[in-house]
């Protein structure tokens, strides 16, 4: 979510050049991104907030992002999607700055907020995945506009004005679009996929106007007062500072969140709990492509497995054109276009997933075919020869993963919130190379149960 409102034609095409002056500078380092070193400097707070930096000079760009653990899986089962939509009402407006100081200590609406950062060229955004809120902040590294942006992105995390008739409105807007996607048979799918497989743990919920319905603006205000402290806050930071510069940007970005003795601990969230048996759903559909969806609960991100799984999953569906899923079910019997596979691991199991769509009356033909595979592979594992090409392929591709600031500043948070090594980006092709055909057999072997997945058919007549 970024806002954007222009104010004026000048302000337009004054943040327009600095972009457009930004991503010259950025395509000419990318280049160099593959081959430079990436330390990553961490450190922590007084506040108790984990900061972790890769200092990157060669653009005068800065990009941030704060992570709390404030993500749906926290969201109570009745109000499905609070945490998401806490995020994206934060853009609607702030109050006035309690004390009347600093840049920007007025109340701000949504337009004026969209034209502050209009005028900064620079973003701001704040979202809510599974495990995390995120708020992101990207502006150019000159102090006179890094410090308006940190300034303004302070205000608007700490004291968002929550409208009540802009959420009023929002909720009939969002709503609607929930309503209109589940007549597509990609969005049944996906949905009753995830119910299967999670059950009752908080990564099936999914949210739904009546669950919309119950969040009032009241349960965006005590969400917001409960998630945000510093010292649960890991933030990572990815450009033209030192680490002296990035310390007290910190504070001024947190300087503002609530503040207590101590850190009260979250209640813990139970884990996704292992399939008892097999499940198969086959869900009329009125639609030309019966949509296919099976899997199980994967494997969480800390897995000491990681590697061989990354590994083993290419081999099987994650590879493109090259996969074994993609030999058996598109080339040698032209039964889809496209099959996939892959695994989703966070703070717990995400699911593991084999996806494709096929003509509903191919559809039972191409579920026993794509069970077969994933059977066969969990049996015995990659040949040799499949090993070395996907090992190959990935290590070769590892530069396209950090060829810019945002994707390295994808991995850095992605360090910082699993809290991995802070030598992984350099190890990351030496982890792979070491990942041996026995590795990637033992590991999927360990984490898949093919006779015990979820089965999910939308299309066709059951």
């Amino acid at each position: 979510m970024k806002v954007q409102h222009p104010m004026s034609l000048m302000t337009s095409l004054n943040a327009l050049a600095w972009r457009r002056t930004a991503l010259a500078l950025g395509c000419w380092a990318s280049a160099s991104w593959a081959q430079a070193s990436l330390p990553i400097q961490h450190w922590t707070q007084p506040s108790g907030a984990q900061v972790y930096l890769v200092e990157s000079h060669a653009i005068p760009m800065v990009d941030v992002q704060i992570d709390i653990d404030a993500g749906s899986r926290r969201d109570p089962a009745a109000q499905a999607g609070l945490a998401s939509i806490m995020a994206g009402q934060m853009a609607n407006g702030t109050r006035a700055e309690p004390q009347g100081q600093g840049l920007y200590p007025h109340a701000l609406d949504e337009n004026q907020i969209g034209e502050a950062w209009a005028d900064l060229g620079a973003s701001f955004g704040a979202s809510a995945g599974g495990d995390r809120m995120s708020f992101g902040l990207r502006s150019l590294s000159y102090p006179d506009l890094l410090g308006k942006a940190v300034a303004l992105a302070a205000r608007q995390m700490a004291h968002p004005a929550f409208p009540e008739a802009m959420w009023l409105r929002d909720r009939e807007r969002i709503s609607a679009s929930i309503r209109e996607s589940l007549t597509k048979p990609g969005t049944v799918v996906q949905h009753r996929f995830a119910q299967a497989v999670y059950g009752s743990h908080p990564y099936g919920q999914r949210a739904t106007p009546e669950t919309l319905g119950r969040i009032g603006v009241q349960d965006l205000k005590n969400l917001h007062a409960q998630a945000l402290r510093p010292c649960r806050a890991t933030v990572s930071v990815v450009g033209a500072l030192t680490r002296a510069q990035a310390d007290a940007m910190v504070q001024r970005l947190l300087a503002q969140w609530p503040r207590e003795s101590g850190c009260p601990s979250l209640p813990p969230v139970p884990e996704v709990a292992p399939l008892a048996a097999a499940q198969s759903l086959n869900l009329p559909f009125d639609s030309a492509q019966a949509h296919v969806l099976i899997g199980q609960p994967g494997y969480k991100r800390t897995d000491p497995d990681f590697f061989a799984l990354l590994v083993g999953n290419h081999i099987l569906g994650g590879g493109g054109f090259v996969s074994r899923l993609t030999e058996q079910v598109r080339e040698k019997r032209g039964l889809s276009y496209s099959v996939y596979s892959y695994f989703s691991p966070g703070l717990h199991a995400g699911a593991f997933t084999v996806g494709l769509q096929t003509r509903p009356d191919q559809a039972k033909q191409a579920v026993a075919v794509a069970q077969e595979v994933v059977q066969d592979f969990v049996r015995q594992g990659p040949t040799e020869a499949e090993l070395t090409a996907a090992k190959s392929n990935l290590v070769g591709g590892f530069a396209l993963r950090i060829d810019s600031n945002r994707k390295l500043l994808d991995n850095v948070a992605n360090i910082a919130w699993n809290r991995l090594p802070l030598d992984y980006l350099s190890g990351w092709t030496r982890q792979i190379e070491r990942v041996s055909a026995a590795d990637v057999q033992r590991a999927m072997a360990r984490i898949l149960q093919p006779e015990r997945m979820v089965t999910v058919v939308v299309g066709g007549q059951p």
